[in-house]
């Protein structure tokens, strides 16, 4: 992603979020965060775009074969989890003592 100004997304490693599009769209659960690419605009989510990668034998992994893992989706296809609503939310973010903090649309509380 090649722009002037870099986006600032507000999904951080470790948060819980909701896939609200693609082949495993489920407004109803959450789901960690393992990883995320600002540069590339995408996210890592634990569970979620499972694909089969073929590994040749190595020194590390002598049996080698057919492994399953995450691979990334689009970070606009997540949306925030609200703990405490239960459900996705929007984020507002404000500046507090110098910090800026995330705060949840539907219930208002800070997200940690």
């Amino acid at each position: 992603m090649k722009t002037r100004f870099k986006p600032k997304f507000n999904i951080k490693k470790g948060d819980l979020v909701a896939v609200i599009a693609g082949d495993d769209k489920d407004r109803t659960k959450a789901r960690k965060v393992l990883e995320v690419n600002p540069d590339k605009a995408r996210i890592l989510v634990e569970g979620v775009n499972i694909i089969t990668k073929h590994t040749k034998p190595t020194a590390q992994n002598t049996k080698g074969g057919i492994v399953k893992q995450e691979a990334p989706i689009a970070i606009s296809n997540v949306m925030l989890w609200d703990a405490k609503a239960g459900q996705p939310t929007r984020v507002n973010r404000q500046r507090e003592t110098g910090k800026l903090i995330r705060i949840a649309k539907k219930s208002g509380e800070e997200i940690k």
